[in-house]
């Protein structure tokens, strides 16, 4: 039943992605949220979003901001970092996760997805066709409505770390 909005993997932070490994893998382009996916809610890009964004066009990727936000957080955010992006994106729908791939030139096979929130940003991804990873928030202080989404998060992961231990010892 909650296997649809199981990530295809969990980590604990962006910042400790394998890059490379993925390029080596054949991914090309990355689409990310921003809020507590890369920054603290409502923060600007600080310098250690910067330097992500600097290694991965050296890697060779192309990257896409996909954000449920309104132009103005969303463009401000992008003013170092200068990659495209799509604000007001509706996420969990399919459409704007296309939209992204097709600024970046890339297919479904070689893009992957980056979140911090199962409901909108993984189980677009997954329905869309995208490899996804979700990433624990950086920062606990979050929008009402997002807390609530919260509750719900953990019972879903709870069943996705059982299966994942079960996988691993058998």
């Amino acid at each position: 039943m909650f296997r649809k909005f199981f990530p295809d993997e969990y980590l604990d932070s962006t910042y400790l992605i394998d890059f490379e490994a993925l390029y080596k893998n054949g991914y090309r382009g990355v689409i990310f949220d921003i809020d507590n996916t890369l920054v603290p809610h409502g923060e600007p890009a600080d310098e250690r979003a910067e330097a992500l964004f600097k290694r991965l066009k050296n890697t060779g990727f192309q990257c896409c901001l996909l954000s449920n936000n309104q132009y103005e957080r969303v463009s401000s955010f992008n003013r170092n970092i200068q990659v495209y992006f799509i604000e007001n994106a509706h996420k969990p729908s399919r459409k704007n996760y296309r939209k992204a791939m097709e600024l970046m030139g890339t297919t479904l096979e070689n893009t992957v997805f980056v979140g911090d929130q199962l409901f909108t940003d993984v189980y677009g991804a997954k329905r869309t066709g995208i490899y996804n990873i979700l990433v624990k928030p950086i920062h606990p202080k979050e929008e009402i409505q997002i807390v609530l989404k919260r509750k719900l998060e953990k019972i879903v992961l709870y069943f996705y770390k059982k299966e994942q231990r079960k996988r691993k010892n058998s």
